[in-house]
Parts: C-alpha cells; structure tokens; sequence
C-alpha cells in the first residue's frame, strides 16, 4: 500500500522492517511500479523503499525548478521521514544520476550505490543530441519523440512480443505533465557534468551496470563512471538496449542480489 510523505513523494514500504534498506530510484518518465518484480525478490531479505520522482506518478511537482540537487533532497527528506539512518540506492537511468548526486551530498547516509544504465559525460555530438530531444519534448510533450525513445529503449524483439507491457511503458510516460517532463529531460541532458570526476569523491561501494546496445548510456560511459569511483565494479549485459532492466529482469536482479549479499557490514564514516 502507497503512502504519501510530507514532501509530496508517494511511496511503498515492503521486506522485514529491521531489515538493511533498499531503495529503488526509476528513470525519467517512469515510475515506481517499473520496479515490482525487482521488490517481490529484494523484499525477500531486504526492506525496499520504492517512491515517485518529484512530478512522476502520483508524487506532487517539484517544488522550483527541477535539478538533481532538487531530487536528491527529495529523498533525503524521505530517508529523515521514514528514521532511515543508512540505505544502500539503486537508480536507474535519471535515478542513477540522483543517486550519485545523493552519494556526493550525502555521503554518511549512504552504504552503497548501484547505478543501472545512467549517462555520464557525453561526446560534443552527442551531447548535441540529448539537448536536442530535451527541446523536443519542451515543444512537443512527452509524446513528441515517444516512439524513437520506445526504439530505443526495447529491442524490436521485445516490441513485438511483449505489446501490452510497451502499452503501459507509454502510457507511464504520456501520464507525465509536459512542463514537468520537459523540464526533467533537460535535467537528464545537462546534469552529467556534476557528476563529472564527483567532488566530494564517491568511495562507497559501487556496482555499475549497462547494456551492450544503450545508445545513450553506453558501455564506454559506465566504464568511465567507474574510473572515477575507486573498487566500482561493471557489468556489461549483452544485445541488450536502455531498458534491459526490464526485458531480462532476472540477469539484472540475480547480479543485484551478489553484490548486495558480499557488502561489508561497516558503513564508511564520513564528517558532517
């Protein structure tokens, strides 16, 4: 059952209640429901708290506006809400740009960090092109580029066998106001440089994960995400494009469960 907190952000609770914390951060345009066969399997050992992005969902909009800043708070307050002293943070995408973000302002309330097929620093051309399709959907809405993005994101496979599943993946996105969707794809297309060689530096433990056939968060972006992250570890996940999460959610969730369980027990301490 969803709860609202005082921010806004509409949220759900699942696994043991003494249990270590999981939190789940959904991509641009998404929600937390793409994350439901990820909770069913983590909530067996884990607490899992799984929320809507400011603007996303049910959550409320953002309150200004949107930076990575803005939703790293957002689950900050959430955390101090819900007593949440420590939490290891699975982001997807946009989520694993806030979750970085969150590493970087918030270092003590973090034990580790999994970051699913998110961007880092771009090529000029391609950098080019994310800003591009950010004014595309500021002219046009969520439904302005929404097909080429369907492209993108699924294998044609998977378009094709699994319609009724990419018929609620749109309907996710259409759902997402205009102003607000445009506004956090620009946010997508701009805040890698942030994140850019992170200062403070992330040294927690760090699992990074993308697919082979992810035009925009490539292999060649997760190992460089790794480079600046001392110990990350990569995995790479074969024929796959931006949403392998969702077409081979066992690989994904099987290479979550390994590396949650072989976390060291000591969170690493860092000054207020």
């Amino acid at each position: 059952m969803s709860e609202t907190s005082s921010n806004g952000s509409v949220y759900e609770l699942s696994g043991p209640a003494d249990a270590p914390v999981i939190v789940l951060v959904h991509g641009l345009g998404l929600n937390r429901h793409v994350w439901g066969k990820y909770i069913a399997r983590l909530a067996q050992r884990y607490r899992v708290l799984s929320y809507d992005l400011y603007g996303h969902g049910e959550s409320a909009p953002p309150p200004g506006t949107p930076s990575l800043t803005t939703f790293s708070e957002q689950l900050f307050e959430l955390l101090d809400e819900l007593a949440i002293e420590c939490c290891s943070i699975i982001g997807f995408s946009l989520g694993g740009m806030i979750n970085r973000r969150f590493a970087m302002d918030h270092p003590q309330r973090l034990h580790a960090l999994v970051i699913l097929n998110s961007p880092h620093e771009r090529e000029p051309e391609a950098q080019e092109l994310v800003e591009q399709r950010a004014l595309d959907s500021a002219a046009g809405g969520p439904g302005a580029t929404l097909d080429a993005t369907i492209e993108r994101w699924f294998t044609a496979d998977f378009i094709m066998q699994h319609p009724e599943f990419i018929a609620t993946v749109r309907d996710w996105v259409l759902a997402n106001n205009p102003e607000n969707y445009a506004l956090c794809r620009q946010v997508l297309a701009f805040g890698v440089v942030e994140l850019i060689r992170p200062q403070p530096p992330i040294i927690h433990p760090t699992l990074i994960i993308t697919c082979e056939h992810d035009s925009g968060s490539t292999p060649t972006m997760s190992q460089a995400i790794a480079s600046e992250i001392s110990g990350a570890q990569v995995i790479i996940v074969p024929g796959l494009r931006h949403m392998g999460l969702t077409e081979n959610p066992s690989f994904f969730i099987n290479a979550l469960v390994e590396f949650l369980e072989e976390l060291p027990d000591v969170v690493p301490k860092f000054e207020e």
